[in-house]
């Protein structure tokens, strides 16, 4: 594809904050939505801290070469509530990360040495575009149901009649908001003129939170509980904690994971490391596989091979020390952002100078306390209209890449097809605290259906290219018997 800014471009002064801010917006709510979901301390501040620092981290590794933007990674989710299970103290639960972290870090360092020494063919030839292809479809294909999940929700909740809290929007009113955004974010993106054709995103969701705000405000002065949509006690909850006007309600230091995980040092045993090693190594392989495919996918958005240059040797130490550095931070192990790479690909933006700055703005963020508040303040119906966009275009650069891919040899049919229904299917398996998700369960099984077709010849059909032939070659025929006829007709 074309793109507006190459790699190397510098977008200047205020299109560059505009641009990281887009890309900051595509994967916040992702980011936080880790630390929320495990708790025990977390906080969204330190996650968004702690995903700059590892994005920079990355892209200092990757030489400003692949622009791509590291967040909270959601494979690691069993593998942090392990960390906290048991009853732990939260210290403890904290250096549990911090371990789990390196020790999937080292993974990333390990299969990086292995790589530089044999090469990257190997992996070629183990992942073509009959199984990479797939694979980022499905990456894009298996958050489909979160995407429409969140499309269909507010943020406002109420208590049912059994004193149990439910949401209180109406699907309808949401999905409405959503479609907003998404309409806004479809629009921009296809006939908006310069900045607006840049920033869909930006545009898309303030589009769609102004009319959940809108909906909010009838909600509440109509006593109408289906058009509450926005949960404004989010910004009390952020800037007055105590009630108060303070410092804090406008800046507040992140609670860094570090400094308390420190604390858990003297609880530290045995038993629990040989825990946490069984909870993180095995992820760290899985999630090794996510990595190629979305650099695979970035490749083909930007026209040129990631595996190459700066290559896999660079991304992996990259993304490998990056996660490290992330969650001695914020907690949370990180990962290359599909939302990220979609974002280039639609903007057509893949500047790193812009992903560079979207990690600073992270970082500043964690600070300001409104900012955070704002994020998280965000209705999910927003974010879903968002993510339809994001999680669709994955899906279909998954699909532009079996373009070339010869589907009439059952080697290559059968191994798209194997991924694509284990994909979507939702194949995935468990064993204890590890879970190999079902993007690494699909992809497996496709590496092992190609390499086991491996010696299968090329069965294109000759018959059927034939008639195709002799289809094409009828018009030509006949405009020949129509020439002959006129030429008699004129000697005559």
């Amino acid at each position: 594809m074309k793109l507006t800014y190459d790699i190397a471009d510098k977008p200047k002064g205020g299109k560059l904050v505009v641009f990281a801010l887009q890309q900051m917006l595509a994967i916040l709510a992702a980011t936080i939505a880790v630390p929320m979901i495990i708790g025990n301390g977390l906080t969204p501040a330190a996650a968004m801290f702690g995903a700059g620092v590892g994005t920079i981290v990355y892209l200092l590794f990757t030489q400003r070469k692949s622009p791509v933007f590291l967040g909270s990674s959601f494979a690691f989710l069993g593998s942090m509530a392990a960390a906290f299970a048991g009853g732990v103290s939260m210290q403890l639960g904290m250096l549990g990360l911090l371990l789990g972290a390196v020790l999937a870090g080292l993974v990333y360092v390990l299969i990086a040495l292995i790589i530089k020494s044999v090469g990257v063919g190997w992996l070629n030839k183990l992942m073509p575009p009959a199984v990479i292809g797939p694979t980022v479809a499905i990456i894009g294909l298996s958050l489909a149901g979160n995407a429409v999940g969140d499309l269909q929700k507010g943020d406002v909740s109420i208590l049912n009649d059994a004193g149990e809290p439910v949401m209180a929007a109406s699907p309808f009113a949401a999905i409405i908001c959503g479609l907003i955004t998404l309409a806004t974010v479809m629009l921009c993106s296809t006939y908006g003129k310069k900045m607006m054709k840049l920033i869909p995103f930006i545009l898309g969701i303030l589009a769609g939170y102004a009319a959940a705000i809108l909906m909010t405000c009838i909600g509440y002065a109509a006593d109408l509980d289906a058009l509450k949509i926005v949960d404004v006690s989010v910004f009390s909850q952020y800037m007055f904690p105590d009630g108060a006007v303070t410092l804090a309600t406008f800046f507040s230091f992140p609670k860094l994971t570090f400094i308390e995980a420190f604390r858990g040092t003297g609880e530290f045993t045995g038993s629990y490391f040989a825990t946490i090693f069984a909870a993180y190594v095995p992820v760290a392989f899985v999630v090794f596989a996510e990595h190629v495919a979305d650099h695979k996918n970035l490749s083909s958005i930007i026209g040129r091979d990631l595996l190459e240059t700066p290559g896999l040797t660079r991304t992996l130490l990259g993304d490998g020390i990056g996660s490290m550095a992330g969650a001695f931070f914020g907690g949370c192990p990180n990962t290359t952002y599909g939302e990220s790479i979609a974002c280039v690909a639609i903007t057509g933006n893949a500047s790193t100078l812009t992903i560079f700055a979207a990690a600073i703005g992270c970082i500043l963020f964690s600070f300001i306390t409104p900012l955070v508040a704002f994020v998280d303040s965000i209705p999910a119906c927003v974010m879903g209209g968002v993510c339809i966009a994001l999680y669709g275009f994955i899906a279909v650069s998954g699909l532009k890449m079996l373009q070339n891919v010869d589907l009439g040899n059952n080697r290559n049919l059968f191994t798209a097809s194997v991924i694509l229904i284990a994909g979507i299917g939702g194949l995935s398996l468990h064993f204890g605290a590890v879970t190999i998700t079902e993007i690494a369960t699909a992809l497996i099984l496709g590496i092992l259906t190609n390499r086991m077709l491996a010696n299968a010849k090329d069965e294109a059909p000759a018959e059927p290219v034939k008639a195709a032939a002799a289809v094409k070659s009828a018009p030509v025929q006949n405009r020949q018997n129509q020439n002959q006829g006129k030429k008699k007709k004129k000697k005559k």
